[in-house]
């Protein structure tokens, strides 16, 4: 039995503009739009965590999952927000999911935002012009052999 795995996935969302919205509000809406984040999804942890390296990556600092849960908990603490998720192996399976979604490297235990790059340039060279139109090359060939 073949299972239908697969290669890539992405979920890209479109909301109103961004008037003045605070950068934590800024980065659960990068979130939502990048599908990282369920519209109505109270376990939010995966903003926090993303506020925490986009942080980091001013001062080019690298980080290990405890330093950057210490930090995502100081942030919820700041934001008045529930605690919740904060396990390591939670910590680690969101930064996987940053990975995969290839918007975080890792190195020797460490982690940065791709490259220390602001978010719009990973979202413009690695989604934008890699993934999506390779995404859509494979669907027109589903659609070719189709015909």
């Amino acid at each position: 039995m073949v299972k239908d795995i697969p290669l890539s996935e992405i979920t890209l969302r479109r909301y109103e503009k961004p008037y003045d919205s605070s950068k934590r509000e800024l980065i659960r809406k990068i979130c939502l739009s990048f599908g990282l984040l369920q519209p109505g999804d109270s376990r939010d942890i995966v903003v926090d965590l993303l506020l925490v390296l986009e942080d980091s990556r001013t001062k080019k600092e690298w980080m290990n999952s405890f330093e950057i849960r210490d930090r995502v908990q100081g942030k919820r603490k700041e934001h008045s927000l529930e605690e919740k998720g904060l396990a390591e192996s939670n910590i680690r399976r969101q930064l996987k999911r940053l990975r995969d979604a290839m918007l975080v490297d890792k190195k020797e235990n460490r982690y940065r935002l791709s490259e220390f790059a602001p978010l719009g340039e990973i979202f413009e060279t690695k989604i934008e012009k890699f993934l999506i139109p390779q995404t859509i090359e494979r669907i027109k060939e589903y659609l070719g052999k189709l015909e």
